[in-house]
């Protein structure tokens, strides 16, 4: 428990490292190769045997990737990073804007008589691929299949994770594995596939109902699962992991070695659905004209989470408000200047281990002041460690797997006295969250559709964040999960028992950064005295249980409607959490939590 699961290198060890890599690039005949931040499994997170972005190139973000050419090597970072990244690697690496600058136009500008790009056809999903060969069409670049020449200069390449793997009890999953089986290979016999390929770790794990720790915060276990029309699931996973879990799986699950299922998918017979976003494209070079190209048949299911799922993470939500109130009030009666970043870190998970039911943090805690808090994923380290200053905000998140479910909660806290500047800043985002939170919208909008109510407040200012409003997160599963998400890019549709996070930010590099952040669960809103009873309207539940920093508001800019929306929800607060507490963090939050 709490141990880290992240292969790092210093800025300095990544210039001999692309040395040995370009000179595996000319043995290859090739002009470059591409380093995702991926396995062959396609999850957010990775094991540090797959870290092999962070390894080469010093970049430890949760996304992006590297193009690595004989004469340049672009580290390709969205809007989170582009702070980070600048800190992390050598001169010899060039940071890219993406996706405002894509691959295929960077390799047209830096090959532009045409070259041979390698990348590991299990690193990259089969959308990936077809979308960068479409878009290179006629420059004379080819991106060729290739072993992974990362692997072969990386001498101490960690060995594969081999964690035990745990069922997970129906009390907390709320539908046993046999009938979520027998509804999803329905669903797939109904559209004409003989049977799907399933390789996110999470899918599998819900699936399954199953839990494991191959992977750093999220409790999934690597393998691959076929599940076929006839209801027959095909488990490709290291048998060491299931030993005691033959009952639990039963019959309907069969079990092979994970070496057998590349042979196991060129066997398939009928139409296969692939999910072109997840699924490896040396899976469709096995499935040839059977693919058919799809959603991850668990993706959807497993998002709209079931009544057992819902309340099991309401009660989670409840002990881990405890955790974080009683840090913060501890945090307030430290003076300016006595503390660090890594003594809040150690606080805040001390605090939460005092749950029995908590299994591990559901990411790396984020406590970032003053200028750190603009790095949007900032992870405290030995050089980076900063004092909690007079004037500063510190942007603490953080969130803990528990049995029952997965947290994540982002607050910002004023350290003595903040300026004008800063409070303002902190108003408008507050604002946008508020404004989010007591949204109503028709049913069938999706994220996209709604993500900028919590962005006006902000713009009305000239200000906005590089960041999704929100994510989706798991049940006891990834604190990060799709399909959802509230961004401009999402054309998923919200549903009832969906879980995602609303959480505006603002971020001034090199001063500050703001973010708050509650997990909110999408309902079928009560139709209001007049309003059209045959349009169905979705709504909030709020999760989350903390405070807001008072002592940030600048009480003169919200209106009479998000003052009243905040002091209900502190008197919420107080009603849910205070009996839940000791004695100091009882009067701390009596203050805390005070009418504005």
């Amino acid at each position: 428990m709490f141990q880290s699961f992240k292969v790092t290198a210093r800025p300095e060890q990544g210039p001999p490292r692309l040395a040995a890599l370009r000179e595996e690039l000319v043995r290859e005949g090739l002009d470059g190769f591409l380093i995702p931040r991926a396995d062959a499994h396609q999850g957010e997170y990775v094991a540090p045997r797959d870290e092999r972005l962070s390894w080469l190139t010093g970049f430890t973000g949760s996304a992006g990737f590297c193009a690595a050419l004989t004469h340049v090597a672009g580290v390709f970072i969205d809007g989170r990073y582009r702070t980070q990244v600048k800190a992390q690697v050598a001169k010899e690496f060039t940071p890219v804007p993406w996706p405002e600058i894509s691959l295929s136009a960077w390799l047209k500008e830096q090959l532009p008589n045409g070259g041979k790009v390698g990348f590991d056809p299990w690193l990259h999903p089969v959308g990936q691929i077809t979308s960068a060969q479409k878009e290179l069409n006629g420059s004379g670049i080819e991106l060729m299949r290739c072993a992974n020449l990362v692997d072969r200069v990386w001498a101490d390449q960690p060995e594969p994770p081999m964690s035990p793997v745990k069922a997970h009890p129906i009390e907390f999953a709320g539908e046993t594995a046999q009938r979520k089986i027998s509804r999803l290979a329905n669903d797939l016999k109904q559209a004409g596939h003989s049977a799907a390929v399933i390789t996110l770790p999470d899918s599998i794990m819900w699936l399954l109902n199953i839990r494991g720790s191959d992977i750093g915060y999220n409790p999934v276990a690597h393998g691959f699962a076929v599940l076929h029309s006839d209801g027959q699931v095909d488990l490709f996973m290291t048998a060491q992991k299931l030993v005691g879990l033959e009952d639990h799986l039963g019959a309907q699950v069969s079990v092979h070695d994970p070496s057998a299922f590349l042979d196991a998918v060129g066997q398939l017979e009928g139409r296969v659905q692939v999910d072109p976003g997840t699924v490896p494209q040396i899976v469709a070079d096995a499935l040839g004209e059977r693919m058919d190209e799809g959603g991850d048949p668990c993706a959807l299911p497993k998002a709209c989470k079931n009544p057992a799922e819902i309340a099991g993470s309401a009660e989670a939500h409840l002990r881990d408000a405890v955790a974080v109130i009683e840090t913060l009030c501890w945090l307030d009666a430290q003076a300016p200047n006595s503390l660090t970043e890594t003594q809040v870190v150690t606080r805040l998970e001390d605090n939460r281990r005092k749950d029995n039911a908590l299994q591990d943090i559901s990411f790396d805690t984020i406590a970032g002041t003053g200028p750190n808090g603009a790095i949007m994923h900032y992870r405290v380290t030995e050089e980076t460690d900063s004092r909690l200053e007079d004037g500063h905000l510190l942007v603490l998140d953080s969130g803990g797997q528990y049995l029952d479910g997965t947290t994540d909660i982002t607050r910002t806290i004023a350290i003595g006295a903040v300026g004008d500047e800063e409070k303002a800043c902190f108003t408008r985002v507050l604002r946008g969250m508020i404004a989010l939170s007591m949204l109503r919208w028709p049913a069938g909008l999706a994220g996209r559709d709604i993500e900028c109510v919590a962005r006006v407040p902000l713009w009305l200012a000239g200000q906005d964040f590089n960041h999704g409003v929100g994510h989706g997160v798991g049940a006891y599963l990834s604190v990060h999960e799709g399909p959802q998400r509230l961004s401009r890019v999402s054309h998923v549709p919200l549903q009832s028992g969906m879980i995602l996070s609303n959480e505006p930010g603002y971020y001034r590099e090199g001063a500050f950064g703001i973010r708050i952040e509650n997990l909110v669960v999408v309902e079928e809103a009560p139709t209001l005295p007049g309003g059209d009873a045959e349009r169905v309207m979705l709504g909030w539940r709020t999760l989350t249980y903390v405070p807001i920093d008072r002592r940030l508001i600048v009480v003169d800019m919200l209106t009479l409607e998000e003052r009243d929306w905040l002091n209900a929800y502190h008197r919420d607060v107080a009603e849910k959490i205070r009996p839940r507490l000791g004695d100091d963090a009882q009067l701390w939050l009596d203050a805390a939590t005070a009418p504005l």
